[in-house]
């Protein structure tokens, strides 16, 4: 089966990033004919790279050699280009986040229903490893039941690069990084939020939040607390989950961190009481040593990659691994919290199977 032809709109950190690191992975399924931008130091670099460099827009549009799009543009663009796109016939690949609010998303499901062309975003973190270690420790109990998990991402150099400082253009830490926390949770855990209370900072002085803080609980029990950061000059833990059989804690990116479970052993011997400041504590001291024991992260089964799916999906109409409706979701909640930092009663987020 013949490779999909792609054309990337937007050649800078993420549509090169596609190019180079992500597309180049799928040889034989995924083929980059060429690229457009409107910048023309990014359309000498990828000239440069080897890529035929569109002069419009419209020249993407009416090459019948091209199948597919890729949308690496800013926020506020996704709905226009992507509905462009499968009017004139290609199929879309769209970064996050997919657009400015619900309502957009809409729009754009509604013609490609019309086109019966395929559009599926770019939702890459549910293939980070750290994020399969915690979905793991979900499934399997290795922990006991996990009653409550903390997300962080956290930085001490503020909002990157230029339009991400803009409202207009869709800026904000909770339409950046927001997108990719609150997609792995509600994938993660199948169940609709009861509550969620959620706090954005503005401490850099921007029009829009340089991070925020959620508190949410999931009809399921399941509590979770969502934080990002980019005024941190030290970090808290990627990830924190609490069982209630053990504790799992994600450092960073590369895994470090520990994962202690409970021995079960019988008569185990009672905690020591430790000094504490200028007091004593049983409470917080240290489990006795047979207690508890340290256990490695459990291995992670691989998902197909981002375009292996598509490919399928394009060629042999397989089922999408990041589904249209789970986008939505995520879109509905984040429209919320923009709005009032709450869940609004006259429509819930709908569970994620």
């Amino acid at each position: 089966m013949k490779p999909i032809n792609f054309a990337v709109i937007g050649y800078g950190g993420m549509g090169s990033y596609h190019v180079h690191t992500i597309m180049a992975k799928e040889p034989e399924k995924i083929r980059v004919i060429g690229t457009y931008d409107i910048s023309e130091i990014r359309q000498s670099i990828s000239a440069d790279d080897g890529y035929y460099c569109y002069e419009s827009f419209e020249e993407v549009l009416a090459d019948t050699t091209i199948e597919a799009v890729l949308i690496a543009t800013p926020n506020d663009t996704h709905k226009e280009l992507s509905i462009q796109a499968m009017k004139a016939g290609k199929h879309v690949v769209c970064e996050k986040p997919v657009a400015m609010n619900t309502k957009e998303f809409d729009e754009i499901l509604s013609v490609s229903q019309k086109t019966g062309m395929h559009f599926m975003v770019h939702q890459n973190r549910r293939w980070d490893p750290d994020f399969l270690i915690v979905q793991e420790l979900y499934r399997n109990k290795q922990i006991g039941e996990i009653f409550q998990i903390e997300s962080r991402v956290q930085g001490a150099n503020g909002i990157p690069g230029d339009w991400r400082h803009l409202k207009k253009h869709g800026g904000g830490m909770m339409l950046d990084w927001g997108v990719h926390l609150f997609d792995q949770l509600l994938y993660l855990t199948g169940s609709p939020i009861k509550k969620i209370d959620a706090d954005l900072s503005d401490i850099l002085g921007d029009e829009v939040d340089d991070g925020f803080h959620c508190f949410i609980i999931f009809e399921n029990g399941l509590r979770a607390i969502v934080e990002v950061g980019t005024t941190n000059y030290s970090k808290l833990p990627r990830w924190y989950v609490k069982g209630t059989e053990g504790t799992a804690k994600i450092d960073d990116w590369d895994l470090s961190g520990e994962m202690i479970v409970a021995t079960k052993e019988e008569n185990l011997s009672s905690p020591t009481p430790i000094q504490a400041g200028v007091g004593l504590t049983k409470t917080m001291a240290p489990p006795s040593e047979e207690a508890t024991q340290k256990l490695p992260f459990p291995e992670v089964p691989r998902n197909p990659s981002f375009y292996h799916n598509f490919f399928e999906v394009i060629r042999y109409d397989a089922e999408p691994f990041v589904k249209n409706e789970e986008v939505r979701c995520v879109m509905v909640l984040l429209d919320q919290i923009l709005s009032d930092g709450r869940i609004a009663e006259k429509e819930r987020v709908l569970t994620i199977v």
